[in-house]
C-alpha cells in the first residue's frame, strides 16, 4: 500500500486503510466496530491516544489540538442504549464541535502479534508466548524466562503495570508456564486451566473463578483491565509516529479497575 504523508497530515481514510489492514480487524467478530466510529477532520496532523473515549480524554485531545483520538475502548457497543443523550450527548457534541475523529480497535488490538495487549504485555515481562488459545485466538501462552514464585511473579507484575494485582493462589506455588488474556478476559480461565498452565493473568476476575482457581490449583492475577490495556493503543501509536512522523501523545486517564 502506498501511502502519502504530507505537511498537512495524512488522510484520513489512508490512515483507516492502513490501520484496517494492519490489525486485519476484517477478521474478528466483534462487540463494537472497529476502525473509524465518528468522523472528524479528513486531515490527520495530530494523534491523541488513550484507552478509553471517555470525557476526561476527549477533553483532552480538545485542550492539546488533536484531530484524532486513537483508543482501544470506542463506543456503540453491543447491547449497549443506542440513544445519544446524557453523558453520551456530551461526549459525541464535544467531537463533533471540534472536528475530532475518533477511532478505536477492540480486539484487533488485543490479538495482533507485535502491537496487541497481549504480545506487549509478554514483551514487557519478559515471557516467552508459545501458543495461542480461546475465541479467535484471543488468549495467550507462554513461559517465563525463569521460573519464579508466585509472590515473586506478584511483585513483578505490580512494579511492571503500576497496580497490584489481585491474586489467587500459594503465595510459594513454583510458576513456569503460564496462560493470559489482558482486560475482561476471566472467561478464558477455564480453557487456561485445561491446557495444564500454573497461573492464569488477565484483567478481571469473576466471582467463580475464584472458586475455579482454588479447586485447580492454577494461580489467578488480576491485574487490572485499564492496567493491562494501556500497553497495545501506546504501541499502536508509536508505530503510527515512526512509520509516518505524525504527532502522536498517549494520555492515561487514572482507572482503578
Amino acid at each position: 500500500m502506498v501511502l502519502s504523508v504530507s505537511e498537512n497530515g495524512m488522510k484520513r481514510e489512508e490512515l483507516i486503510r492502513y490501520l484496517d489492514e494492519l490489525l486485519e480487524s476484517a477478521q474478528f467478530r466483534d462487540y463494537c466496530p472497529n476502525g473509524l466510529q465518528v468522523e472528524g477532520a479528513g486531515e490527520v496532523q495530530r494523534i491523541l491516544a488513550g484507552v478509553t473515549a471517555c470525557q476526561a480524554l476527549i477533553d483532552a485531545a480538545v485542550e492539546r489540538g488533536a484531530d484524532t483520538l486513537l483508543v482501544h475502548h470506542g463506543w456503540f457497543w453491543r447491547g449497549e442504549d443506542g440513544r445519544v443523550t446524557g453523558f453520551r450527548k456530551l461526549r459525541m457534541q464535544t467531537l463533533l464541535r471540534h472536528d475530532i475523529n475518533l477511532i478505536a480497535y477492540h480486539l484487533p488490538l488485543d490479538a495482533h502479534p507485535e502491537l496487541g495487549n497481549n504480545a506487549r504485555l509478554a514483551a514487557l515481562l519478559g515471557w516467552r508466548a508459545e501458543g495461542r488459545f480461546g475465541e479467535q485466538d484471543i488468549g495467550w501462552t507462554g513461559r517465563l524466562a525463569n521460573t519464579q514464585t508466585l509472590a515473586e511473579l506478584e511483585r513483578q507484575v505490580a512494579s511492571q503495570l503500576r497496580r497490584a494485582p489481585l491474586v489467587i493462589g500459594d503465595a510459594d506455588r513454583r510458576i513456569k508456564r503460564l496462560a493470559w488474556c489482558s482486560g475482561g478476559g476471566q472467561g478464558y480461565f477455564e480453557q487456561a486451566t485445561a491446557l495444564g498452565v500454573d497461573a492464569f493473568l488477565s484483567g478481571e476476575i469473576s466471582e467463580q473463578a475464584v472458586h475455579l482457581a482454588r479447586e485447580s490449583g492454577v494461580a489467578y492475577l488480576a491485574a487490572g483491565h485499564h492496567a493491562s490495556e494501556r500497553l497495545g493503543v501506546q504501541a499502536l501509536a508509536g508505530h503510527l509516529s515512526t512509520r509516518f512522523g505524525l504527532a502522536c501523545e498517549f494520555v492515561d486517564i487514572d482507572n482503578p479497575v
